[in-house]
């Protein structure tokens, strides 16, 4: 590119003197001839429900029997507008935005982090981090990516994706060199089987790790499922230098120039706060609001 642009310049330059050096006649300028961006598509929303694309396995945040708390977060968002809610059902996998909210499938993605560059975001309505997950009899109260011990301990990643890209936390540990004590379990897993991001809590419970770096909301959801009680912490620093988040702003995803639809949006979420509260409670999902994230279990055992 740097070769080319040189040339276009001395090309231009060459074709400015030899105007000057002819200055008794009159430049000749061929009409510039531009192609003309593709014209973007709008696809309206719905006006009769609320049309929402999910994935049909992915406890605790949504599966097709609507048993996760993003499911019930869209049923009151719905319920408030006075609409149904329909679901078009697609696995979160690569595409999953190109083939669904893009498409007009739907016109709402539950779960988007705040500024998503594949859909206009509402203001957050929760706010989460990544946890430590350990057995509590184990007693590791471990909270810092820079605790030593992190070093022999095995410790449980998440990958993301078909091709088993690192998460922060995998990339936080590489950048302190801890990797050959570090096992990978992928979010996605076995898909048919139900709950398959479970594995990695279910690797923490039978100690084939000693802890595990998960999303609060999964450590949460399943570290209260287990029959041992388990330790959740949230991971420290929130921002890994020089730019490794740890934490973030949860929001609904909706088309770009959908404001419309956006703004409603927005306003039953505020108004809803306190029913949201709850329901985000009730799947223990740990906040960074002041919510407790310490030791939970299955209620009753």
């Amino acid at each position: 590119m740097c070769s080319l642009s040189r040339k276009l310049l001395v090309t231009a330059l060459c074709i400015s003197f030899a105007a000057c050096a002819r200055a008794d006649k009159p430049a000749v300028f061929a009409d510039k001839h531009y192609l003309e961006p593709p014209k973007q598509v709008k696809i309206p929303s719905s006006e009769t429900a609320l049309r929402v694309c999910a994935d049909p396995n992915n406890l605790p945040f949504s599966n097709n029997k609507e048993e996760g708390f993003e499911n019930r977060i869209a049923s009151l968002i719905a319920g408030d507008l006075n609409m149904p809610v329909e679901y078009t059902w697609w696995a979160q996998r690569r595409g999953f935005f190109r083939n669904t909210l893009k498409a007009g499938t739907c016109d709402v993605v539950m779960g988007v982090p705040l500024s998503f560059e594949l859909a206009a975001t509402t203001r957050p309505y929760y706010r989460s981090t990544y946890v430590f997950v350990s057995r509590h009899d184990r007693r590791l109260d471990i909270a810092s990516l820079n605790d030593p011990r992190l070093r022999s301990l095995k410790i449980g990643v998440q990958m993301i994706g078909d091709d088993g890209t690192n998460a922060p936390p995998a990339h936080a540990l590489a950048n302190r060199g801890i990797i050959d004590n570090v096992r990978g379990y992928t979010v996605y897993g076995n898909y048919s089987d139900a709950n398959p991001a479970e594995k990695i809590i279910d690797a923490v419970e039978a100690g084939d790790v000693d802890l595990a770096i998960v999303w609060g909301p999964l450590g949460g959801y399943f570290g209260a499922g287990q029959h041992a009680p388990l330790d959740i912490r949230p991971v420290t620093p929130q921002m890994d230098l020089p730019y490794l988040p740890f934490v973030y702003d949860i929001s609904v995803g909706v088309r770009r120039g959908e404001d419309e639809l956006k703004t409603k949006i927005e306003t039953v979420l505020d108004r809803r706060r306190q029913d949201i509260d709850r329901i985000l409670a009730d799947y223990h999902v740990p906040r960074v609001d002041g919510t407790s994230v310490q030791s939970v279990r299955k209620e009753g055992v």
